[in-house]
């Protein structure tokens, strides 16, 4: 209860040492649809749920998205203040790429896309932004898969899930997961993950499922690409 008196103000920590718009923001990310990813040896894969009203045009909607060629994010949370952070995270790897004449690291880009999250909890007249992000991508250390979060802190994975069904998700993560995974099975697994929390049917018109394999780019698979996955774990 007292942790109240400081929910409206970002920049005082409460007695407790909380900063908690921070806690409310995790609230907005924990509302938002499944979102996942599997690092494998071959390749990196991510995917998200996609729920519409049915009069809606789900091709209008974008979960996942591209930063560069090789590198692309979902979220769970808010739709516009990832759009906004994808904004700034493509700046800012154009910015990298025409100075370094080389395309930007996975590691790189989330650094500079978690500062400018963290730079939002320490500011007057602004707010966390209310997204946690899945980055994947390949550079020079091969594939990689980060996580973050409103509060600017970020991690790798080997496997991780965001939004309503992240402890479910994990949880089947941790049985299914081997560090010798293919590419395949770590989209077979994404699936299944999905599918396990899924209320309803699992179809290629509301998920979304991003890879990137040893070629080094960072591909949206089309509706029949996923069908044809969905219809192999039948």
């Amino acid at each position: 209860m007292a942790d109240s008196r400081y929910s409206f103000s970002l920049t005082t920590f409460s007695p407790s040492g909380k900063l908690v718009q921070i806690e409310y923001a995790l609230n907005a990310v924990a509302q938002g649809a499944t979102s996942l990813g599997i690092k494998a040896l071959d390749g990196v894969v991510i995917a998200t749920e996609k729920k519409l009203p049915p009069l809606m045009d789900e091709t209008s909607v974008q979960k996942i998205a591209p930063v560069t060629d090789r590198i692309g994010m979902v979220y769970s949370g808010m739709g516009p203040d990832f759009r906004v952070l994808l904004r700034k995270a493509r700046k800012k790897a154009e910015q990298y790429h025409r100075f370094f004449k080389d395309p930007i690291p996975v590691t790189i880009l989330v650094q500079e896309v978690a500062n400018i999250m963290q730079e939002y909890t320490q500011s007057g007249g602004v707010r966390p932004f209310g997204v946690s992000l899945m980055v994947c991508g390949w550079d020079d250390k091969g594939p990689q898969l980060y996580q973050v979060d409103p509060s600017g802190a970020y991690f790798a994975w080997k496997a991780s899930a965001l939004g309503k069904g992240m402890i479910q998700a994990k949880s089947f993560l941790e049985k299914r997961y081997n560090e010798e995974m293919k590419i395949e099975d770590a989209i077979h697994c994404a699936l299944l993950t999905l599918k396990e929390g899924f209320d309803g049917q699992l179809s290629s018109s509301n998920i979304e499922v991003a890879v990137v394999r040893e070629d080094k780019v960072f591909t949206l698979l089309s509706p029949a690409q996923i069908k044809e996955y969905l219809d192999e774990l039948e």
